[in-house]
């Protein structure tokens, strides 16, 4: 739909205490081409109707008896802060008191309009509104749906991390993961048994290398492997062996890949490992 067609159709309230205001401004949209017009002359209600109708534009009279058009506008702000038609606060004050414009706009008012009423300032200043108004209304449409796209595809790389996992899973004797800073966050499978670990969830780091050699790992292997791992480089059947106390020789192969989020900031590893012991 073109933007003029829009700026038609949008729902604009009234708000002024003098029938003649209320009949002129009335009569003056509708043959610009304004095809949604609404009015009340009581200003306790104009929160009620624009939570109801969610107005593109309020033309709001500042002095009212009652209520003025300052305790409206705040009114309209407790509305928005409770989430209810929240967001941009469509306000145009109509005044016949030049200091009044300043206050207006430091409440929350988007412009004004003076009074007496200049016809043409006001279809200018109401167009000129409503154009920004739905400008706004697209943009914030927009971001909504850049949003909802991103949730589907989060929710589509879960689910094709799922079907990656289950499936490697299957083909081999254990899955990990780590975290950047190589903590192991997500284990499936013996790897503690095999790798000869018994503190549960330990990093890299936490494993010094004279322990790995007390644990029978090839040091060379090992600072091979911890060298790719800090580059961010993935590796596939990479080789590597331990001797057990009794003397065994257990040779294992196992390949990893770094994982990056949305904004390439790296956030570990995952891959999966296998026993290839001769006899295994």
């Amino acid at each position: 739909m073109a933007i003029t067609e829009d700026i038609l159709d949008a729902k604009i309230l009234i708000v002024d205490d003098q029938p003649a205001n209320v009949q002129l401004l009335t009569r003056l949209l509708a043959e610009a081409g304004y095809t949604s017009v609404s009015s009340t002359m009581n200003p306790a209600e104009v929160v009620e109707l624009h939570a109801r109708d969610d107005h593109d534009l309020i033309l709001l009279d500042l002095q009212m008896p009652g209520k003025d058009g300052f305790e409206v506008m705040q009114d309209l702000h407790d509305l928005k802060a409770d989430g209810v038609a929240a967001g941009y606060l469509p306000v145009v004050v109509l005044t016949a008191q030049p200091g009044h414009k300043l206050r207006a706009l430091q409440s929350g008012a988007k412009d004004f309009i003076s009074k007496p009423f200049d016809l043409l300032e006001v279809k200018t200043r109401i167009h000129n509104m409503l154009e920004v108004r739905l400008l706004y209304r697209r943009l914030a449409a927009h971001a909504a749906e850049l949003e909802a796209a991103v949730l589907q595809r989060t929710a589509e790389l879960r689910e094709s991390e799922a079907r990656y996992r289950s499936l490697t899973e299957l083909a081999s004797d254990w899955y990990w993961e780590q975290d950047s800073e190589g903590a192991f966050v997500r284990t499936s499978g013996p790897v503690f048994e095999m790798l000869g670990i018994h503190e549960p969830l330990p990093s890299a780091a936490e494993v010094s290398d004279a322990a790995a050699v007390a644990q029978g790992w090839d040091l060379a292997e090992r600072r091979d492997l911890q060298a790719r791992i800090a580059a961010h480089q993935p590796f596939l059947d990479y080789a590597f062996h331990r001797c057990l106390p009794d003397g065994t020789r257990r040779q294992f192969r196992v390949s990893g890949q770094p994982m990056f989020d949305t904004a390439c900031r790296f956030m570990g590893y995952r891959g999966v490992g296998v026993d290839v012991t001769a006899g295994h």
